[in-house]
């Protein structure tokens, strides 16, 4: 991920967390729209953009986010580890 975010390939990461969760850690250049938020802000997301949810840990929150993007013909996927884990590397 971050070897193609430094090749400047189209991707967006967008933040599911709550805007506290955010505040306190967020992988740089990410959008910070809660999943709640998801649905009502998907016409603002250009599907020119490949894009990458996160949350805590990945699989939960950021899974979920990523379903409902890829069910809405967005080209998504979730980071397996998530912030936490981008953080420690």
């Amino acid at each position: 991920m971050k070897q193609a975010l430094q090749a400047q390939r189209k991707i967006r990461i967008i933040d599911v967390r709550n805007n506290e969760e955010f505040a306190k850690a967020h992988i740089p250049s990410a959008l910070n729209i809660e999943l709640p938020e998801l649905k009502d802000r998907k016409e603002r997301l250009d599907k020119g953009y490949q894009y990458v949810t996160v949350c805590n840990k990945g699989g939960g929150r950021s899974a979920e986010g990523a379903r409902f993007l890829k069910e809405l013909g967005y080209d998504a996927s979730w980071l397996c580890g998530g912030t936490d884990k981008w953080m420690d590397s």
